[in-house]
C-alpha cells in the first residue's frame, strides 16, 4: 500500500491495485483511516470527463433562448435529429445542478409552521374551550349540531347550542350571550378553538375583538390541542340512554338541556377530586372537600384500624389547568351560565351560590326582549 501511494494519483487505482494482488476495499479503508478528519478525498478526474470550455459550451446552450424552457432530455434529442451531440442527458442535469439550476418548476405549496398553543388557567372563565359535534338526525346523511362552550379550569358548560347547520353567525351569538350572562370583562377571557370553518371566521374574529377576548386555536391535524372539548362529547355520547338518533332538532335539544344540565350539577368530574364542574365553577369547592374530609376523620377516630395508611388527608383542587403546559402563566377571573338555541333563547342564569335558581330561568320566542329581561 506504501508503494500504491508512492506512486500517487498518475495511475489508476483499480490497475494497481490488481497487480500486487489487493483488494481496492482494503486500500479505500486505510485512506480513510489516516485522512484527518474532515478532509475530502482530492478524487482522480477521470479521462472521460468534459473539459471546463465543453461545460461552459453546454451550459450556455441550454442557457440559450431555444431551449431556456426545455427539459435536458428534450434539448438532447432535439441537438442529435441535427445531427449534434454533446453529452449524455444526465451530465446535462449534473452542469445544471453545479449552477443551483434543476429545482421543482411548479409553484408548490408552503405549510406555514403553525406555534402549539400554551394557555394555562388558575380560576373559571380565564380559558374557555369551545367545539361543534355532530348528532345523528332522523334519516341518514342528516344531522344536528351541538355547539358548547366550556370552561377549563372548572369543566363547566358555560354556553350551549343545538342548531341544524354550522354556522359563524350563530357561534357569535352563543359566544356573545355566554359573555354577556358571565360577566366577562374586557382584556380577562382567552377563548380556544379548533381549526373549523365557524372558529376561524371573520364574523366571530370581529365579535372577540369587540369583546376584548383574545382567541387561539389548535395546529391543523392534532387532535390533543383541545383536549377539554373532545373529552367533553365523549363523556356526553357514552353516557346510557344518549340516542342512536335524534327524531327531531326540538328532541335533540330536550336530551341536550337534561345532559348538560346533569354533567354540571350531578357529575362527579374526575378531573376535579371528583367535585362536579357547578361546585367548582361557582367557588364552593373547598366547603365541599372540607365536608368530606370531615366526614373521614370522624370514620379515623371511630375505627382508626381501617385506615392502614394513616390519617386521612384533606383532598385539593389542582391550582391551575393547561393546553399545552407552558413555560409562562397567565392571568384571569368569574361567575353565571348561558344556553342558547337558534330559534329562540333560553338563558338560565346560575345564583352565586352553589346551584341554579329555576325562578331566574327565562324564555322568549324574541332574542331582544330576553337580552332585556335579563339585563
Amino acid at each position: 500500500m506504501s508503494a500504491i501511494e508512492g506512486v500517487g494519483p498518475t495511475a489508476e487505482t483499480a490497475v494497481m491495485c490488481r497487480s500486487l494482488g489487493l483488494p481496492r476495499a482494503t486500500l479505500y479503508r486505510r485512506r480513510q483511516a489516516v485522512r484527518p478528519k474532515g478532509e475530502r478525498a482530492a478524487g482522480v478526474k477521470p479521462p472521460r470527463a468534459l473539459l471546463p470550455e465543453e461545460r461552459s459550451e453546454v451550459l450556455e446552450i441550454l442557457h440559450s433562448e431555444r431551449f431556456a424552457d426545455q427539459s435536458p432530455s428534450e434539448v438532447q434529442v432535439t441537438l442529435l435529429e441535427e445531427g449534434r451531440y454533446l453529452c449524455s442527458e444526465r451530465t446535462m442535469y449534473r452542469i445544471l445542478t453545479e449552477s443551483d439550476e434543476v429545482r421543482e418548476r411548479r409553484n408548490q405549496l408552503r405549510h406555514p409552521q403553525y406555534t402549539k398553543p400554551e394557555l394555562v388557567a388558575t380560576r373559571p372563565n380565564q380559558v374557555w374551550s369551545w367545539d361543534i359535534t355532530k348528532l345523528k338526525g332522523p334519516a341518514k346523511w342528516t344531522y344536528f349540531y351541538l355547539y358548547v362552550l366550556l370552561d377549563i379550569f372548572s369543566r363547566y358548560v358555560v354556553g350551549w347550542m343545538v342548531a341544524e347547520s354550522e354556522s359563524a353567525e350563530l357561534s357569535r351569538r352563543l359566544i356573545e350571550e355566554s359573555c354577556l350572562k358571565q360577566g366577562i370583562p374586557e382584556g380577562q377571557l382567552t377563548i380556544h378553538a379548533d381549526r373549523g370553518s365557524p372558529m376561524v371566521s371573520k364574523t366571530l374574529a370581529l365579535l372577540l375583538v369587540d369583546l376584548g377576548i383574545e382567541k387561539t386555536h389548535g395546529r391543523p391535524r392534532v387532535s390533543n390541542d383541545n383536549p377539554y372539548s373532545e373529552a367533553q362529547f365523549k363523556t356526553l355520547k357514552y353516557r346510557p340512554g344518549f340516542p342512536e338518533r335524534f327524531g327531531s332538532v326540538q328532541h335533540a335539544r330536550d336530551v341536550c338541556r337534561e345532559l348538560l344540565t346533569w354533567y354540571n350539577e350531578e357529575h362527579h368530574h374526575s378531573g376535579l377530586s371528583l367535585l362536579t364542574p357547578a361546585v367548582v365553577h361557582h367557588g364552593c369547592a373547598d366547603e365541599v372537600l372540607d365536608a368530606r374530609h370531615r366526614a373521614r376523620l370522624a370514620a379515623y377516630a371511630e375505627r382508626p384500624e381501617r385506615f392502614v395508611n394513616g390519617p386521612p388527608r384533606r383532598e385539593c383542587l389542582a391550582r391551575a389547568v393547561w393546553i399545552n403546559r407552558p413555560a409562562k402563566t397567565t392571568h384571569q377571573d368569574a361567575p353565571d351560565s348561558t344556553q342558547t338555541t337558534e330559534v329562540d333563547l333560553e338563558v338560565v342564569r346560575i345564583s352565586p351560590a352553589c346551584g341554579p335558581n329555576p325562578d331566574l330561568a327565562i324564555r322568549s320566542n324574541e332574542v331582544p326582549r330576553a337580552l332585556e329581561a335579563t339585563q
